[in-house]
């Protein structure tokens, strides 16, 4: 009964694993943003004046961070056009590298043999009659002869770049190296640009 159990935990956790590699297995497409917290993709942009923004790209595990930042470019030409402005002069701009660990137990996961939920993180401690306090660490193995062993530990990126953008007509001043000129970073970086498919 309980190996029938254990065997119905791993393929959960298989299935459930492949189905999340699914979803992030394209880099972020060139849209509005959608979901929330670390799985929020796409642009953003807020008014903070009739001539200035704070614009957002943020891609998703599997989008570069030269792919975020180019995107985060295209939206702040896009913009400065669609508001009738010829260039537009980044006040600030900032990469975010965001991390997430995840753990998948291996065949002694949680609630094997009475331990209980809780057991997989990134360290445990415990105390055992004869050797005192030991701890278990998934990077190093188990202390009970392999039983802990063959938990899968994953670190994964995303990035998202921000910037305030104020927007200008006419042409940038020669050698300010904040100032692009919207419609030529329109058609450069635009062929580039991923759309979703329709």
């Amino acid at each position: 009964m309980l190996r029938n159990l254990g065997r119905k935990a791993v393929v959960a956790a298989l299935a459930a694993s492949t189905m999340l590699v699914a979803a992030c297995a394209t880099e972020t497409t060139y849209r509005p943003a959608t979901g929330s917290g670390f799985y929020r993709t796409g642009y953003s942009d807020l008014r903070i004046e009739p001539n200035r923004y704070r614009v957002t790209f943020a891609g998703n595990t599997v989008t570069d961070r030269d792919v975020v930042e180019r995107y985060l470019l295209f939206r702040a030409a896009e913009l400065t056009l669609q508001n009738g402005f010829d260039y537009f002069v980044m006040a600030d701009r900032d990469t975010d590298r965001q991390a997430r660990t995840y753990s998948t137990p291996g065949a002694w996961g949680p609630g094997f043999g009475g331990f209980g939920g809780g057991l997989w993180g990134p360290r445990w401690g415990f105390y055992g009659r004869g050797f005192g306090y030991r701890a278990w660490d998934p990077f190093w193995g188990g202390p009970w002869g392999g039983w802990g062993g063959g938990a899968d530990i994953r670190t994964v990126d995303r990035y998202e770049a921000s910037a305030e953008v104020v927007m200008f007509k006419g042409t940038p001043e020669r050698g300010n190296v904040r100032a692009f000129n919207a419609r030529a970073v329109v058609d450069n970086i635009g062929p580039t640009v991923r759309l979703p498919k329709p």
